[in-house]
């Protein structure tokens, strides 16, 4: 069956095609991280608008690639939430059009959904059960995975994201949005012994996080070297990096460790945005390698949104798709209210 993923929650449009037999054949993606580069951060107007723009041509490409027509897609799947109200709109709208038309079937699934299975689109992947780490931009959890659907949380942030610490972070040190990924190549160039910043929660008993105070403690750091030494130079500010990410790096490879024994698991999935930090996966590699457990990961273009984790996703709750008709998105819409596949 030759599924059609759409993935416009927030600031990417991801589109791709996914056959339950094959495999991934084809996905495309646009970013729209130069567009709000402009204003600091995403303006979610300006992103419904440029999913409006490019899904149709995406979608137009991702068939080319493939060598399909639109009249050999079985089903479609959007994303149907959580996300920006707006973008979400605009894939759904697209989504069950091209479904009505087509008379096939269409399923809404759940973006955090989507990026907990796309390490099953990576060769080998896991087997089921394993502990999730979900790291991205806007969430950060810790998940136990039993099968599709039977998610249990089993720690999560407390405040800001990972992700988002670090695009804040950034933006404290005067970085470009989104300065999240330059702040971690400023980081491979710092000095990991000048600089030591607060492991948030790292001791706690639970599995949850915390990681705004971070944002604070790097911006007393900044405040005390401008006052001892002037302005920030670029060393400086490289050492800060390092420092602020080997605080973050700690505290999610602590809490994942915890999180296998509390599960009583031997494999650990890594997925969203952050899995793609190179530090991250050196550390959590490392620790692999001593045989205490596996560790996956999905292909590091498929790490941040995109429609291939939409498709796979979708094919895998074909049996709760839809006839095409009438929709609806879920900006707001918790992991657990889903069904168990």
């Amino acid at each position: 069956m030759l599924v059609l993923g759409i993935e416009s929650s927030c600031d990417e449009t991801g589109v791709a095609l996914y056959d339950t037999e094959q495999g991934l054949l084809a996905h495309q993606l646009h970013t729209q991280m130069a567009m709000h580069a402009e204003y600091g951060g995403v303006v979610p107007e300006l992103a419904s608008r440029d999913h409006i723009r490019r899904a149709i041509p995406l979608t137009e490409s991702c068939l080319a690639e493939a060598g399909k027509t639109l009249q050999d897609v079985d089903a479609i799947a959007y994303t149907q939430g959580p996300g920006l109200g707006g973008a979400l709109l605009v894939g759904a709208s697209i989504a069950n059009a091209l479904a009505f038309g087509l008379d096939i079937p269409v399923i809404g699934v759940h973006h955090l959904e989507g990026h907990l299975l796309s390490p099953l689109l990576a060769e080998p992947k896991p087997a089921f059960p394993f502990v999730a780490l979900l790291v991205s931009g806007g969430h950060t959890q810790l998940m136990a995975v039993r099968g599709v659907g039977d998610y249990e949380i089993l720690g999560e942030t407390l405040d800001d994201a990972a992700g988002e610490a670090f695009d804040k972070t950034a933006k404290l040190l005067g970085l470009d949005y989104p300065g999240g990924p330059t702040l971690s190549r400023l980081a491979e160039s710092g000095d990991p012994q000048r600089f030591t910043l607060p492991r948030p929660m790292l001791k706690s008993d639970d599995l949850d996080m915390s990681f705004s105070g971070l944002k604070t403690a790097v911006l007393t750091l900044v405040r005390h070297q401008e006052t001892e030494h002037g302005p920030i130079d670029t060393q400086t500010r490289n050492d800060i990096c390092r420092a602020f990410q080997d605080a973050i790096v700690e505290v999610l490879v602590g809490k994942s460790l915890k999180a296998l024994k509390k599960a009583n698991m031997a494999r650990l999935v890594v997925a969203g945005g952050v899995g793609a930090n190179k530090q991250l996966r050196a550390a959590l590699n490392a620790l692999a390698a001593k045989g205490r457990f596996e560790v996956f990961y999905p292909p590091l273009a498929l790490c941040t949104d995109n429609g291939a984790m939409i498709a796979y996703a979708g094919a895998m709750r074909l049996k709760y798709a839809q006839p095409a008709g009438g929709y609806s998105v879920k900006p707001r819409w918790d992991l657990g209210s889903l069904p168990p596949a």
